[in-house]
């Protein structure tokens, strides 16, 4: 298999021969170094590339070029290669043209020349576009196929699971792939439940649930310690923070999360308002960085594990597992979420993974190609994902219920969507049923202000509507609103006074809840911001109040 590409562009021979030296000493081993000498050059390089399928990682593009600019180039090269990584050469005087092209072109990165010494100005930031890149590449050939059909729910489960934990495979549907019903005869099964999972070694798997998939594919492991320093429940970016900085600071530290890493935010396509990340990413990317980051300081992970109930004891609390274990920790930090509300219409709960789904599946996305699309919601999530399907679907509908987005959606979302062309929003109108058999097949729509009902044929709906905490295993254990959203700090307190129950001679911390050393982070806390950025936060912050909880204790 060809080594995937980077391709340097300079019009200067000996910057473009000091940038590809740079490149191919750090580089050359994974990557094949190429480099063109204007903008006319690289675009017929990249169309010889894309003839012989060879894989494209990362353009590396000087901004003042005669002919073509770096800017114009990378807007050509982007109908060839759109998921190559774009890194701007620029001198001081062009910053304003690399931050228009940030929104114009979507270039990940801009560097200033000179970037000596490489080892500092420009390896680290083409380490992370690179990683990012591999992570999302798809080869070829790979070891892991899975064949079933578009419009199964067991299908979609299992292309959703490997896809958000991150698993590289091939999806071969029975439907309109010819070769997919050959490689089923070929594995000897004979009317086989699907969908079937071949693995690496040969060993199939016949409608296999995720705990199977992940077990088979080596992504469980048991507890290593008998008593944690701090267990945090959820790998959602609450959960992953607090994961981060808790064994960063050398608690021993467990993060149990019962699906994939990123939680809600790891299924939005693209988050623009993160801080640091001007060309956004997406909620994918954001759990695997902070997956890798965990890692390295030392955090331990039970994946696809669901925690089934919390009991507080004096001194430590002990978290009951789906698989019949336990964890027992001096601290807990409840960071578990929230899931989309199901849409309340006949016929979507039949026909949900048979073309209703909730959340941007990112394993859906490519099945769209050049399809109508519709979206209900008027939030950021269906915002996002709007914009992320237009650049695919031919076209995208978004079904609302308010009378406009300002009320929910974030201000540069509502521009970027009143820019695209094959984005219709419809205000004050809901779906009143979802029609068909094995698959969806048309929506009954109904403006809420005029009465009028009208059906439209669809194949695919995207379902954000609102959402509800994670946390009907709770039981008792922990106060919680009428919502299901856990209380902490001052909104435990009744007249300045504790909960019932509550025997510390001390109030409860800011994100304490009612029971003492356990925490909430995110989006499961009553009050929380309900944005990436504040769970960050949030996840963060709650390590502090552990260590101030500890300290409190004597230890």
């Amino acid at each position: 298999m060809a080594k995937p590409v980077i391709l340097a562009v300079d019009d200067d021979r000996e910057v473009l021969q000091a940038v590809a030296r740079d490149l191919r000493s750090k580089y050359g081993e994974q990557y094949r170094i190429l480099r063109a000498n204007s903008g006319e050059e690289a675009i017929e390089a990249l169309r010889e590339l894309r003839v012989a399928d060879e894989p494209v990682a990362l353009l590396l593009v000087d901004q003042r070029m005669p002919g073509i600019t770096g800017v114009q180039f990378l807007e050509q090269a982007i109908e060839h290669y759109p998921k190559a990584r774009r890194v701007l050469l620029t001198a001081y005087a062009d910053t304003e043209a690399a931050i228009r092209a940030i929104n114009e072109v979507h270039i990940d990165y801009y560097l200033l020349k000179p970037w000596d010494p490489p080892e500092t100005q420009l390896y680290p930031v083409l380490d992370d576009l690179l990683d990012d890149w591999m992570a999302n590449y798809r080869p070829p050939t790979t070891g892991v196929r899975l064949i079933g059909h578009r419009w199964s729910p067991d299908t979609h489960r299992a292309r959703d699971f490997l896809a958000r934990n991150q698993v590289p495979y091939r999806w071969s549907d029975l439907d309109s792939d010819p070769e997919a019903a050959e490689l089923l005869r070929a594995t000897g099964l004979q009317q086989p439940a699907l969908p079937v999972l071949i693995l690496t070694d040969g060993t199939t798997l016949e409608a296999p649930s995720n705990d199977t998939i992940a077990g088979n594919l080596g992504m469980q492991s048991p507890p290593e310690l008998p008593l944690y320093d701090l267990v945090v429940i959820g790998a959602g970016p609450a959960g992953l923070a607090a994961a981060v900085y808790g064994a960063s600071e050398g608690l021993g530290t467990v993060l149990i999360e019962a699906d994939a890493a990123g939680g809600q935010a790891g299924t939005s396509s693209l988050i623009e308002n993160y801080l640091g990340f001007p060309s956004g990413l997406s909620g994918a990317d954001l759990a695997r960085r902070a997956l890798t980051q965990a890692r390295r300081f030392g955090a331990e992970f039970l994946l696809t594990r669901e925690v089934t109930s919390l009991e507080p004891r004096e001194g430590s609390t002990t978290l009951n597992l789906s698989d019949g274990t336990s964890v027992s920790a001096l601290s807990v930090i409840i960071a578990t979420g929230v899931t989309y509300r199901r849409l309340e219409a006949p016929g979507c709960d039949q026909l949900m993974g048979r073309g209703i789904y909730y959340g941007a599946a990112s394993s859906v996305a490519e099945s769209v190609k050049n399809e109508d699309v519709f979206i209900v919601g008027g939030a950021n999530s269906a915002g996002q994902a709007a914009v992320h399907f237009a650049k695919s679907a031919r076209s995208v509908t978004m079904i609302v219920r308010g009378a406009s987005l300002s009320a929910s959606m974030s201000h540069y979302l509502i521009d970027r969507i009143a820019e695209l062309e094959n984005v219709t929003v419809l205000c004050e109108t809901q779906v009143e049923r979802a029609v068909g058999s094995e698959r969806l097949e048309a929506l009954e729509l109904r403006n809420s202000r005029t009465g009028e009902l009208t059906t439209t044929p669809a194949t695919t709906l995207f379902v954000f509507v609102g959402a509800t905490p994670r946390t009907d295993w709770l039981g008792t254990s922990v106060m919680r609103d009428q919502h299901g959203f856990v209380l902490t700090g001052r909104d435990l307190m009744t007249d300045n006074k504790p909960p019932a129950g509550w025997l510390l001679d001390r109030p409860p911390l800011l994100l304490e809840t009612s029971a003492p050393g356990v925490f909430a982070a995110g989006d499961v806390r009553y009050g929380s911001g309900k944005r990436v950025a504040a769970a960050v936060g949030e996840g963060s912050m709650s390590v502090m109040l552990v260590w101030e909880y500890r300290a409190s204790l004597g230890l």
